[in-house]
């Protein structure tokens, strides 16, 4: 039986008096892929940085691949792909003369010329690097780490600054490569892009494991239905709550937003709508469902902002 993709046993790793990793425990099993999450400063960075063989841990135990990323780094490194989420590119090089030279080092590159179309570059293929949008740049970066046909790529933010129709073919692409037998270790504070791409989701705060699971294992988890809908921002909750069934908890998490968790059943939907009919409050966006990936994020690491 194959060993997982990605092993990482109780890293610790520290920096003076801040500890960034503290004991996280994850695996990725080969040919999936898997989502790390967490708040600005959760230690994702310096995990997958480890991973790749940058960084050596101060404690724990990091294989890749069955492989340790530093020192089996040369036999690792044409085996993986890096997506770096900027940088890393010859500020004058043209886009389609970086990508070449990266196929050049690698064994059986991809065609480069299949590559630039598949991620809309054909058109910028001859600009240089500095010239190139967000977007662009970061279409660049992916096709940098799937040119070497890589047993194991590090997806770091791969859809931040696209625009949605470069989102979208970067999700198809890839859900290519996990049906291709690719590993896919993604970072990404797009939540619903987890959601759906992620076999698995490992959810660090301030260096921890907090959560792990598939989408739907975590969404799931004690979790009743939830009844979302927009009206009139400050609307006195505590009233609300004594006319509807008991057992239900209801918030405004945003402004006007609102959200009522538990137990749904047609009473309670009358219930909501007649209660805001009685205090002139439009209902829009009414609908019915589970927690999202983000509810769990936001339950398990609070709503406050990050540096």
């Amino acid at each position: 039986m194959d060993s997982p993709a990605v092993e990482v046993t109780d890293l610790v790793q520290r920096y003076g008096r801040t500890t960034a990793v503290d004991g996280a425990t994850f695996s990725l099993p080969r040919g999936q892929v898997l989502a790390l999450l967490g708040p600005n400063g959760a230690g994702k960075t310096t995990t997958v940085e480890i991973c790749e063989g940058y960084r050596r841990p101060d404690a724990g135990t990091v294989r890749v691949l069955g492989l340790d990323p530093v020192a089996d780094h040369d036999d690792l490194t044409p085996r993986i792909g890096v997506m770096l989420q900027s940088g890393g590119v010859y500020p004058g090089a043209r886009a389609a003369e970086a990508l070449s030279l990266v196929a050049s080092f690698a064994a059986r590159p991809l065609d480069t010329a299949m590559l630039t179309e598949r991620l809309g570059l054909g058109g910028v293929a001859r600009t240089p690097y500095r010239r190139l949008s967000g977007g662009e740049k970061q279409r660049l970066s992916l096709a940098m780490a799937l040119v070497g046909r890589p047993e194991l790529v590090f997806l770091d933010e791969p859809t931040a600054g696209m625009d949605p129709q470069a989102r979208r073919a970067t999700w198809d692409l890839v859900s290519e490569l996990r049906a291709d037998g690719v590993s896919v270790l993604l970072t990404t504070h797009f939540l619903d892009e987890a959601e759906h791409l992620a076999d698995h989701v490992v959810i660090l705060d301030s260096g921890r494991v907090v959560a792990a699971g598939s989408p739907a294992e975590l969404t799931a988890a004690g979790a009743d239905e939830q009844l979302r809908f927009t009206a009139t921002p400050g609307l006195p909750l505590g009233e609300l709550l004594h006319a509807l069934p008991e057992g239900l908890v209801a918030s405004e998490p945003r402004q006007g937003e609102y959200l009522i968790g538990g137990r749904m059943t047609p009473e309670v939907l009358a219930g909501v709508t007649a209660w805001c009919a009685t205090h002139g409050a439009l209902v829009g966006d009414l609908r019915i469902g589970r927690r999202t990936l983000e509810d769990v994020f936001l339950d398990l690491t609070g709503r406050e902002l990050r540096p």
